[in-house]
């Protein structure tokens, strides 16, 4: 198999130009998708801001970051992914909304033995590999936000991912700096069929007026050494995408633990989304 070295992202928000940006800093030739020219903007901004923040820190030089920007382009018509290698979808975690952008890049990408892969964090990968006519070359590619920072990727193959599509898969994310561990196709994988529950049960911890979400998470970074406390961790996952996780674990097991509470639901509902809208179960400067 030749390497990859022309990469396709569809999706730009933060976990889609989180992996376009390690893909260009790790000298790939990086084509970015998005649904529309606002929302493309907004993810070339995004990208651009992520890259001089890695200046600022030490990260990388300024060099460096003129290379990545250089390395990347964008569209919002994803017949231009033709001649790509790999692509990565990494839009909303909606099955439909999956389903419809991997039928399309089957339409697309020219190549037959280029890789689709997919970035859900609970959806069955089988499920949508068998929406396109390339079932084999189908996997999933589950990175952790921030993208550039976590070094963890879950790759899930299906019964019908071919060894060869596994492979490149691997020795991708090993070019973009990541350790890879194989999951199973099963809704959440191994990390969020750990993690989810115990995010829920922080949540139904405060539902019930048991706690305070300040000392929930001061117990566990303090008592448990964890970096980040359940609730904190919950507004930087998002509100809105915990609770498509946990609706789609137990749409597949029934298992009350990954059922959403009350007031997850409620919370979504509001708006009250975490980190990205100022307000969760703590609130953030805009």
């Amino acid at each position: 198999m030749d390497p990859v070295t022309r990469l396709g992202v569809v999706g730009c928000g933060l976990m889609g130009s989180g992996i376009a940006e390690v893909g260009a800093r790790s000298g790939l030739d990086v084509r970015v998708a998005e649904a529309t020219l606002d929302a493309l903007k907004a993810g070339r901004r995004r990208l651009a801001t992520s890259l001089d923040r890695g200046v600022r820190r030490g990260k990388l030089s300024e060099e460096q970051r003129d290379q990545a920007l250089a390395r990347l382009s964008f569209t919002h018509d994803l017949s231009d992914m033709a001649d790509r290698q790999f692509v990565i979808e990494a839009v909303a975690e909606n099955r439909d909304i999956k389903t419809n952008v991997l039928r399309a890049l089957d339409k697309a990408v020219e190549d037959p033995a280029a890789v689709l892969a997919t970035n859900t964090s609970s959806i069955p990968v089988v499920d949508l590999a068998v929406a396109t006519e390339r079932p084999a070359q189908v996997i999933g590619m589950h990175f952790f936000n921030p993208v550039p920072v976590q070094q963890l990727v879950e790759l899930v193959p299906t019964l019908v991912t071919s060894g060869d599509s596994l492979q490149r898969a691997r020795d991708l994310a090993m070019r973009l700096g990541k350790r890879a561990i194989q999951a199973p196709d099963r809704s959440g994988f191994i990390v969020n069929a750990l993690l989810v529950p115990y995010l829920l049960s922080a949540v139904r911890m405060v539902e019930s007026g048991s706690a305070q979400p300040e000392d929930i998470d001061r117990g566990m970074e303090l008592g448990c050494a964890h970096p980040m406390g359940p609730l904190r961790l919950l507004d930087l996952i998002g509100l809105d995408t915990a609770q498509a996780v946990a609706e789609s674990m137990y749409e597949e097991f029934k298992e009350p633990l990954y059922a959403p509470p009350a007031l997850l639901r409620r919370m979504v509902a509001a708006g009250h989304l975490g980190r990205k809208s100022g307000h969760g179960f703590h609130t953030y400067d805009a």
